[in-house]
């Protein structure tokens, strides 16, 4: 029998608001469903603390610092009081037991964007995951990710594969990651980076999965381990993949591009709702509940 986690995900496309001032030319703060610092609002939101306690991850930057100054100051903005930062930079780091026990008292974690081969790296068979894992599955406990946190939170993890190439065969690589979500592919900064075709090649190497391609200030909201919740500003694209009748991609050689038949797309925004084990789309809550 499969447990049902009673915690909650938080994926991000990346990109979200952090409250800083957009640069020259950037114009997403003129999208009119665009609401200052949504996401980590509702990151404060979902750990349902009166004074929440989260602790920032930084591992998967080249920057830790720089991005970890840029959270602590979003989330104070947001009356986020208690914001630890983790510079966890190797394995050995992993088990400094100060950052056991501060993953242990925290109301929730967010990994910052980077690259998510040095997460499944640095944590994989670790106690720190051990912990995120048991937290996440017996209580009300928040793990959030964005770009490459978010694409580590599944079990089947993208670490490589250029758009412009995507649809060959062998351009998109994949991994294991840290598992808190199986039989689901996540891909980063979906829609300005035009990242349709490897998920596509992803989806149909892997269709047992559900693809979950995030635009940039967007998410998903995981509750039940399996009902998601389109957050943010952008759209989400979902891949279903179960009902592929044709692809060439076992037949074909490296290099050679790919074909698929019958990949089913669903596009998300704000306040729609996506069931994994039903793979049913659901506009609002209250379809949901009819």
């Amino acid at each position: 029998m499969t447990t049902i986690p009673k915690g909650k995900l938080i994926s991000i496309g990346g990109n979200e608001d952090k409250g800083t001032e957009p640069e020259r030319g950037f114009h997403n703060r003129n999208n009119l469903n665009f609401f200052e610092l949504q996401i980590l609002q509702r990151i404060k939101d979902e750990m349902q603390s009166a004074n929440p306690h989260i602790e920032v991850i930084t591992s998967a930057s080249n920057i830790p610092q720089e991005v970890g100054e840029n959270y602590e100051y979003a989330f104070h903005k947001l009356g986020v009081e208690k914001v630890g930062m983790m510079h966890i930079r190797n394995r050995e780091d992993a088990q400094n037991p100060e950052f056991i026990e501060r993953i242990k008292a925290a109301d929730g974690v967010m990994f910052t964007g980077g690259n998510q081969m040095r997460l499944s790296m640095i944590f994989g068979g670790t106690e720190i995951l051990g912990i995120l894992h048991h937290r996440y599955e017996t209580e009300n406990f928040v793990i959030a990710g964005t770009s490459a946190g978010a694409m580590a939170m599944s079990n089947t993890m993208i670490y490589e594969g250029i758009p412009g190439e995507a649809l060959l065969k062998g351009q998109v690589k994949i991994t294991t990651g840290l598992g808190f979500m199986k039989d689901v592919i996540i891909d980063s900064h979906f829609v300005k980076r035009g990242r349709f075709g490897r998920l596509a090649q992803a989806v149909a190497s892997n269709p047992q999965c559900i693809g979950i391609g995030l635009g940039e200030d967007t998410g998903v909201l995981v509750t039940e381990g399996s009902k998601l919740e389109a957050i943010g500003s952008g759209l989400i694209i979902i891949f279903d993949g179960h009902n592929i009748r044709y692809t060439n991609i076992a037949d074909i050689q490296e290099g050679s591009p790919i074909s698929i038949e019958n990949l089913i797309v669903h596009v998300l925004s704000k306040g729609n709702h996506y069931y994994l084990k039903e793979r049913k789309f659901f506009p609002y809550l209250n379809s949901v509940m009819a």
